[in-house]
C-alpha cells in the first residue's frame, strides 16, 4: 500500500516563496506520474503542475514561470517550489500519484495548506 506525506505548507507573505514535498512510500514511485493540486475553499480541486517518470513537465497557465515541480526518485519524493506567490494561490495542496504501467493505481495524500498573506 502506496502513503503519500505533503509537508512544508504555512503562511507566506504575497511575493514569498514556498516548498511544499511530497514522500512517497512503497516501491512504484519511479514508475508512477507525479501531480500537484489545489483546492481552495468553496472552489473545485485543480491541476497545478505535472511530471511524467521521464521528467517532462507541465503547469497550470496561473503558475506557470512560478512554481517548479521536481522529482528525485532516489528518496522517492516529489516536490513544488512556489515564488511570488500570491493571495490567490492560497488552497489545500495535495500530491497524487498516478501509476500507469501495468494495472492503472492512483493515490492521494491528505493534503497540506497553503495560506498567502500579510
Amino acid at each position: 500500500q502506496v502513503q503519500l506525506v505533503e509537508s512544508g505548507g504555512g503562511l507566506v507573505q504575497p511575493g514569498g516563496s514556498l516548498r511544499l514535498s511530497c514522500a512517497a512510500s512503497g516501491s512504484i514511485f519511479s514508475l508512477s506520474a507525479m501531480s500537484w493540486y489545489r483546492q481552495a475553499p468553496e472552489k473545485q480541486r485543480e491541476l497545478v503542475a505535472h511530471i511524467t517518470t521521464g521528467g517532462s513537465t507541465d503547469y497550470a497557465d496561473s503558475v506557470r514561470g512560478r512554481f517548479t515541480i521536481s522529482r528525485n526518485n532516489d528518496e522517492n519524493t516529489v516536490y513544488l517550489q512556489m515564488n511570488s506567490v500570491q493571495p490567490e494561490d492560497t488552497a489545500v495542496y495535495y500530491c497524487k500519484m498516478t501509476k500507469t504501467t501495468g494495472d492503472l493505481q492512483i493515490y492521494w495524500g491528505q493534503g497540506t495548506q497553503v495560506t498567502v498573506s500579510s
